[in-house]
């Protein structure tokens, strides 16, 4: 990409809207680097707990995301919903995100190996780590519709899971997200929105695909 400004796909969305599935899909058709930046939240949280610390301990939680370990970024842990809700919690906090807003822009601007581009997901990639991305996708669910496929990723896992306890958790972590002072989560003004809560695996993949496709074709 000598002389070519990079391509960044921002995929952004609330949780188990199906942003992950979709953006590890994209990056494997069009041949991207992919960026989960809510592991880099998770494995923050992950740090903060391990250490025997509370989330919303600030400096703790500062001083974590500067010293990240990205080896956590495999840990099975990172799916738990105690480090959801943590990592909810620290991602409010804005020296965290501070810390690693640089390196999910330098993942942008400059992907690793042979990527001509990326693709990064998260809450606040089209408004703020990469307000230039190249097309930004906001994809959403209703709460119950995400509720449920959290459920049935938990309980397949082995982990036990109850509809109300994650529905009620699900909530709460909108609510902090959207709320949040810095970056909250919301939908870019030029992004398009997808809302997954009645279509089906490929039928988001098509839809986000052909608009992705035209808009590289321009770029």
């Amino acid at each position: 990409m000598t002389g070519e400004a990079p391509i960044v796909i921002a995929i952004d969305g609330p949780a188990a809207s199906g942003k992950g599935t979709l953006a590890r899909r994209i990056a494997r058709h069009f041949g991207l680097a992919h960026l989960d930046t809510g592991k880099l939240y998770r494995a923050t949280a992950l740090a903060v707990l391990d250490a025997g610390g509370d989330p919303y301990d600030a400096p703790a939680a500062e001083k974590a995301a500067r010293n990240l370990d990205l080896s956590f970024l495999d840990d099975p842990r990172l799916r738990g919903d105690e480090v959801a809700d943590a990592a909810s919690i620290v991602a409010a906090i804005p020296a965290v995100r501070a810390a690693l807003l640089e390196a999910q822009r330098r993942f942008a601007h400059h992907p690793p190996g042979p990527a001509k581009g990326a693709v990064i997901d998260g809450r606040d990639i089209g408004t703020v780590v990469c307000p230039d991305a190249t097309v930004k996708l906001f994809v959403t669910a209703s709460v119950e519709s995400r509720a449920k496929r959290r459920v049935k990723e938990l309980r397949e896992s082995g982990a036990e899971a109850i509809y109300d306890t994650v529905l009620q958790g699900m909530k709460e972590r909108d609510a902090r997200d959207s709320g949040r002072r810095v970056a909250p989560l919301s939908a870019a003004p030029d992004a398009v929105t997808i809302d997954t809560t009645l279509l089906g695996l490929d039928q988001v993949f098509e839809r986000a695909s052909d608009l992705i496709a035209r808009s590289i074709a321009r770029h």
